[in-house]
């Protein structure tokens, strides 16, 4: 783990903690200093779990490089609402590139910055995971395959949900889209498709791929500080739950994030040079209808007569994840 977690006890308020630890050990957002890279006045939706977690993840990049950063951001739910011509929430030097390039604008700042002798300035490289794992999958790998210095973060709702809610190549099976409609002997998106890209990135041996949730802030954070430290391509995937698309109460994306992660559907880890370094094991492993009943996408599956061979196949991947991650303690690692 790249931080120290810290236990916080009940203290008779509903303020959890920061105020009773030393500064170096207060969250950024804790900070009275934090910058609020993404300020208030932006158009996400109630409960956007990509609002929270580019908020999180571009204050603490800031932290880490002393402010010295710049942004691409490619097109999606985060450039839409965020940049409502002629307006804006983000406070840093920021760009739309087009929905597929954004690793490789970032690239070219890098490289423009690289020429100008500032190698002070970082570049972050943004977008979903239609941006990432579909439209801008090539890009990203150019990036990857050229090391180029450049931390890519993928904000993953498991959709294009800016567009309508249909299925991408992060949609888990069984989820229901406008594209993957349970209807006839359909019953969601097919098991089969899709894209592991932080197995992927860990492939093309770059120097740092992590994964997160925005259900565990301080993890999120020293991640983000961690893939600051490294110099060429770096990868994290964060879970962002999205309330309109996954069909969950707006006051549950919290616990959605952290289910994700409980049941072993997505794990939590770090890796460096090709090799998976550190996991965050799962406190108390959930079984997969715990995480899967409270969303609409999968109702179609618990509906009588239900989809129980579904749901178990949904299981076997969680199953398969927590073994070879060793995401619990009683595991051997197997693939």
């Amino acid at each position: 783990m790249s931080y120290q977690p810290v236990r916080f006890y009940q203290t008779g308020t509903f303020t959890v903690g920061n105020r009773l630890l030393p500064d170096e050990q207060r969250s950024v957002q804790a900070n009275m200093r934090r910058t609020n890279s993404l300020n208030s006045g932006h158009r996400a939706c109630q409960g956007c779990g990509e609002a929270l977690g580019a908020r999180y993840a571009i204050d603490a990049a800031m932290e880490a490089t002393n402010r010295q950063l710049v942004a691409a951001n490619a097109t999606g739910c985060l450039e839409v609402f965020s940049t409502p011509y002629p307006e804006t929430s983000w406070q840093i030097p920021w760009i739309h590139s087009l929905f597929g390039n954004a690793a490789a604008v970032a690239t070219g700042i890098s490289a423009a910055m690289r020429v100008k002798g500032r190698h002070d300035v970082r570049v972050v490289a943004q977008g979903g995971d239609g941006g990432t794992t579909d439209i801008g999958f090539g890009c990203l790998s150019g990036m990857f395959e050229r090391n180029d210095d450049v931390l890519y973060i993928c904000y993953d709702n498991g959709g294009y949900m800016n567009t309508g809610v249909q299925r991408s190549s992060a949609t888990p099976p069984g989820a229901r889209t406008n594209t993957t409609m349970p209807v006839g002997d359909s019953t969601g998106a097919r098991f089969g498709q899709g894209k592991d890209v932080p197995a992927i990135a860990i492939a093309h041996d770059i120097p740092y791929v992590a994964t997160a949730t925005v259900a565990e802030l301080r993890d999120l954070e020293a991640k983000v500080r961690r893939a600051m430290e490294f110099r060429g391509a770096r990868y994290i995937h964060i879970l962002v739950p999205c309330p309109l698309g996954w069909g969950h109460a707006s006051s549950d994306t919290i616990r959605m994030a952290r289910l994700a992660k409980e049941t072993g559907l997505f794990p939590v880890f770090e890796a460096e040079h090709g090799t998976v370094t550190q996991v965050s094991k799962i406190k108390r492993k959930m079984p997969v209808e715990d995480y899967l009943k409270p969303q609409q996408r999968f109702a179609h599956l618990f509906k009588p007569p239900g989809h129980p061979d579904i749901v178990e196949r949904i299981q076997q991947i969680a199953d398969r994840n927590i073994r070879r991650y060793r995401l619990t303690d009683d595991v051997e690692r197997r693939a």
